[in-house]
């Protein structure tokens, strides 16, 4: 059986978003008040101007580490164990309720395309007080998939 060869991939930032655009599976990456890393799963979207976007409530670990240091780092999967993945640094924001509400509709969008009731959608973000999480991409690492190095396959 052919082993797998693990790959790494540079791309450009366009390259990059097309990459992101149809992945929605990631591991955001703040630190933590002791200087240690705090990750934590989540569904992710690229909003039109090119930035990660994320919803969350404001009293999760992840906001009040953003709060502290806005660095970041994301970890963004393929829908399959195994397949391809690249990480992510940038800078990222909170935007709290009520100013969450219009960009949480376009993270629905560019997640799930259009809800069959906005209005009902934008009531549920103002009713659970939901924020969202902007990060700012500054540097990624290539695209990549695991497996062997190519000398041992």
């Amino acid at each position: 059986m052919a082993r797998t060869v693990a790959t790494n991939t540079p791309v450009g930032r366009e390259e990059l978003l097309e990459f992101l655009r149809p992945r929605h599976q990631a591991i955001l990456m703040t630190t933590r008040k002791d200087g240690r890393p705090q990750a934590s799963p989540n569904t992710c979207g690229v909003d039109t101007e090119g930035r990660i976007v994320i919803s969350t409530y404001p009293e999760r670990a992840k906001v009040a580490n953003i709060r502290r240091d806005p660095r970041v780092s994301v970890c963004v999967l393929s829908d399959t164990f195994g397949g391809a993945w690249v990480q992510v640094d940038g800078v990222a924001e909170v935007i709290d309720p009520p100013d969450s509400v219009e960009p949480l509709v376009e993270y629905f969008r560019v997640i799930s395309g259009e809800h069959p009731d906005w209005d009902e959608y934008r009531q549920a973000m103002r009713d659970q007080g939901k924020s969202l999480i902007r990060v700012t991409i500054e540097r990624w690492g290539p695209v990549a998939t695991g497996g062997f190095p190519a000398r041992l396959a």
